[in-house]
């Protein structure tokens, strides 16, 4: 497994990073997250497919007039409604003996819930709430503060067309100079290059990664779960 500083200097070489900055997690953390929260629950071929799915959300039909798949736009409900749309799915199809079908709705899931933490001002809002004097680690941040997860404070950035201008790197810092704050490029937690909260982000979406795997296979019936996991 390697470690945030080392996919860090692993990701500075990819294409993305000669761009201002990458509208989406950097899929490098995503496919992290995924070996980190699942590795040892699924088989290698059931993580890879489900861990696919999961990327393919970040492809460009995914990116323009879905929201949901993101947690964009403060879309806190509907995105929280195609969680649980993507659950049922994975169930049902788990319930028809359609595995492939269970692995892509499960790797939609996961993929919304990793990004409310990238996207969202949740991390923001649980590091104020602590202590001054805590010296915090990401490991001990707390992925579903339920006072936080229905806060009135609690909001996503926005996407602005304008955005997609700070992919040419000279006109980044005008570009930027003009967005607003609410703006998914001034908001996001994508990449370690974002600050000090990125840690934190990636921390809570390891867990609740984890979470949502036990959210779904709680009442599975053993024969289906030994299924789901492929061992």
């Amino acid at each position: 497994m390697h470690s945030i500083a080392s996919l860090t200097r692993r990701v500075l070489r990819y294409p993305q990073d000669c761009f201002a900055y990458n509208p989406t997690m950097l899929r490098p953390f995503h496919i992290e997250i995924m070996h980190l929260a699942l590795d040892h629950i699924f088989s290698p071929h059931a993580l890879e497919k489900i861990t696919k799915a999961n990327l393919r959300q970040d492809r460009l039909l995914g990116q323009i007039g879905h929201d949901e798949y993101h947690f964009d736009n403060s879309t806190f409900d509907k995105s929280s409604a195609y969680l649980e749309e993507q659950r049922a799915l994975t169930l049902s199809s788990l319930q028809a003996k359609d595995l492939p079908s269970a692995w892509l709705a499960f790797g939609r899931l996961t993929h919304a819930a990793q990004d409310f933490y990238a996207h969202s001002n949740y991390i923001a809002l649980w590091l104020a709430r602590q202590p001054a004097s805590a010296a915090l680690i990401p490991s001990e941040v707390q992925p579903m503060d339920p006072d936080l997860i229905d806060s009135p404070a609690l909001r996503s950035g926005k996407f602005y067309w304008r955005e997609l201008l700070t992919f040419i790197p000279p006109l980044k810092p005008l570009v930027m100079s003009f967005l607003p704050r609410d703006s998914h490029g001034w908001m996001n937690l994508d990449s370690p290059e974002r600050g000090p909260n990125f840690p934190y982000a990636f921390e809570a979406a390891v867990k609740r990664t984890k979470i949502e795997f036990e959210r779904t296979t709680k009442d599975l019936p053993e024969d289906l779960c030994v299924l789901f996991v492929d061992k």
